[in-house]
């Protein structure tokens, strides 16, 4: 995969309709990135001191860099925390080339990364993210210190019965007869759907959560490319899993040279608990961490649990907690 730059188009951002503003959590930065043909979002959290190692959280499908808040709050003393929107969710407008491919988004990963000059980063995914985090941990393994994948979408045989619909979204026609179906579900009806799908139980979620999550989803029905984003994006994961040889995904995790946190939800009802242990094979260097009463998104529903297992991957490996001259020099 290359990070060459595409041609300059039209930019995006200056199509994109104008809505609602993202939140931006207390201590947390949002700011811009342009990139010929493609923009995109960031939202930052600054380390509590100076030099800390850098980190990079890539969300899941349907998701934003909202996802990471409360991650990245904890994480703060330790790592200096940057969370995208991914082309065409969040705050980033479409890309100009239309490519919602797994690999057109870990292009934009890559492309981020080489930009900033912040690799290598510690870089932790969710779902779609965790996908792409394989991928770019594998094809630039010189951009990532650490991978965390929280129930990353990786190929399975039998797929969970609740991942279905998001198979049949990549269908053409389905997401946009979807969006006219339900036209009439308030933003409340479908961020409590979306809840009761994600986590292992909804009734952790605060009624502070709630609303900034309804919030979210008014914003994002607004946005005229919404469901076209959600489609080709979920056409993109259908087409990355039947992909084979060096181009599959779990090809691609064997590759991974980057020691990996592998986090599973019992309790989760897209991506399978069972592809726990095949993941922690594949891997070279995992460890795993399981929740028996986790869902799809644990970074959410157990915060403290994540961010303790990230700290420590962590510190097994890295030299203190601080970018320095002999950074590439780690154990």
């Amino acid at each position: 995969m290359s990070s060459t730059e595409l041609p300059e188009t039209p930019a995006a951002a200056a199509l994109a309709p104008r809505v609602s503003a993202v939140r931006v959590a207390e201590g947390e930065e949002m700011r811009c990135v342009s990139l010929p043909g493609l923009t995109l979002h960031v939202r930052s959290r600054p380390g509590a001191a100076p030099g800390l190692e850098p980190a990079l959280y890539v969300h899941g499908l349907g998701g934003s860099s909202q996802n990471w808040s409360a991650l990245m709050a904890l994480l703060a003393d330790r790592l200096d925390g940057e969370a995208l929107d991914l082309p065409g969710f969040g705050d980033s407008p479409p890309p100009d080339d239309g490519n919602y491919s797994l690999t057109g988004h870990a292009r934009a990963v890559i492309r981020l990364l080489d930009a900033s000059g912040r690799g290598p980063v510690h870089l932790v995914g969710n779902s779609l993210g965790g996908a792409v985090s394989t991928r770019v941990a594998a094809v630039r393994p010189d951009l990532v210190r650490t991978l965390t994948l929280i129930s990353p979408a990786l190929p399975e045989i039998r797929v969970q019965r609740n991942a279905w619909p998001t198979a049949l979204d990549a269908l053409p026609g389905v997401a946009s007869l979807f969006a006219r179906l339900t036209r009439g579900w308030s933003a409340e009806d479908r961020t409590r759907g979306v809840m009761a799908l994600c986590y292992g139980d909804p009734a952790r979620v605060s009624p502070e959560g709630f609303e900034a999550a309804v919030h979210e989803m008014e914003r994002r029905l607004q946005l005229p490319y919404f469901w076209d984003a959600m489609a080709r994006t979920a056409r993109g994961i259908v087409d990355a899993y039947t992909l084979g040889g060096q181009h599959g995904l779990w090809r691609q995790a064997e590759r991974v040279l980057a020691p990996t946190l592998l986090v599973y939800g019992a309790r989760d009802q897209l991506v399978s608990f069972r592809m726990a242990r095949r993941a922690a094979a594949a891997f070279r260097d995992s460890r795993l961490l399981t929740l028996p009463d986790g869902g799809h998104v644990a970074m959410m529903e157990y915060p403290e649990t994540v961010a303790q297992a990230v700290r420590e991957l962590i510190e097994e490996n890295s030299g203190g907690g601080r970018r320095g001259d002999d950074r590439d020099n780690r154990s």
